[in-house]
């Protein structure tokens, strides 16, 4: 076990699968006793059995204001206190374009993937003052930063979770709270295919097209893990990051570093095998 967390307590939403799992892993091995806040009942109840006495599964529907406050409270009351929120639970949302969307799909976007956030920092807020600071961790995407990288309702939200991070983070300084947000790129996670909205059979198909295709996607050539934004997480909330707040930080394998033809081999040589045909037509008719 590592030590950056030890004494402090957390509280991870959409803990029961994906990054949020694999923070509650990190976070635990690191020293912190976790409130691992999620709906998912079943997987919350076995991953807190799996770290018996480090964390505690509490159901929380991060679209309700009362399931927030009461995940706070319960992490306080359980251990003592409050010291860190990552703000993770989130979902793929409406799969439609601007031209079709719903105001009602639109708002059940903005409740899940924004309206969550802010409401969590608020009501962790109170007990982080107690505890004299605090650390607030929140995921955005890279879809926030660029067009194209996921569905519109998502992608605005999202742009919504990096402001809304540096605005709190202005706003609590005076309290010794940091707060920071994490773009993900690709992540192999069940965010854009979850159980109850695509057959097991598709859903299996989809990730398995998502793995192959992944390594081609970005310079990194390896599919993007959940670990790979927990481990992010574990450090803007630790000790070794108190210097930093009101950031976002791209964690994306480099999708965002550029065109692709700035990075990727065939790319290149299909550009230069294009400007070679020109030169050479060029020649011919001179």
């Amino acid at each position: 076990m590592t030590h950056e967390l030890s004494g402090k307590v957390a509280v991870i939403t959409g803990a029961a699968s994906g990054i949020g799992k694999a923070s509650v892993e990190r976070f635990v091995e690191a020293g912190a006793l976790v409130l691992a806040a999620d709906i998912r009942d079943d997987a919350g109840q076995a991953l807190e059995a799996a770290h018996l006495g480090r964390v505690r599964y509490q159901r929380c529907d991060v679209t309700n204001e009362d399931d927030i406050t009461s995940a706070m409270d319960m992490a306080a009351r359980t251990f003592g206190g409050l010291d860190i929120l990552f703000n993770n639970a989130g979902a793929g949302g409406p799969q439609t374009t601007l031209e079709d969307m719903t105001g009602k799909d639109w708002d059940a976007a903005q409740t899940l993937l924004l309206r969550s956030v802010a409401l969590g920092m608020r009501h962790a807020l109170p007990h982080m003052k107690q505890r004299g600071g605090g650390a607030i961790v929140n995921t955005a995407s890279v879809a926030g930063l660029s067009a194209g990288m996921g569905p519109p309702a998502y992608s605005a939200a999202k742009a919504g979770v990096i402001h809304i991070s540096k605005v709190a983070a202005a706003e609590f300084a005076k309290y010794d709270v940091r707060v920071n947000a994490i773009c993900p790129g690709l992540i192999l996670t069940n965010i854009f295919t979850p159980d109850d909205a695509i057959p097991g059979q598709i859903r299996t198909a989809i990730q398995a097209g998502m793995r192959a295709s992944a390594p081609s996607a970005q310079p990194v050539r390896r599919a993007g893990e959940a670990d790979d934004i927990a481990r992010t997480a574990l450090f803007l909330a630790s000790p070794a990051a108190a210097f930093i707040t009101g950031i976002h930080v791209v964690v994306d394998g480099g999708m965002l570093v550029g065109p692709r033809h700035a990075w990727d081999p065939a790319e290149q040589a299909r550009r230069q095998e294009m400007r070679e045909r020109a030169w050479a037509g060029a020649e011919a008719t001179a």
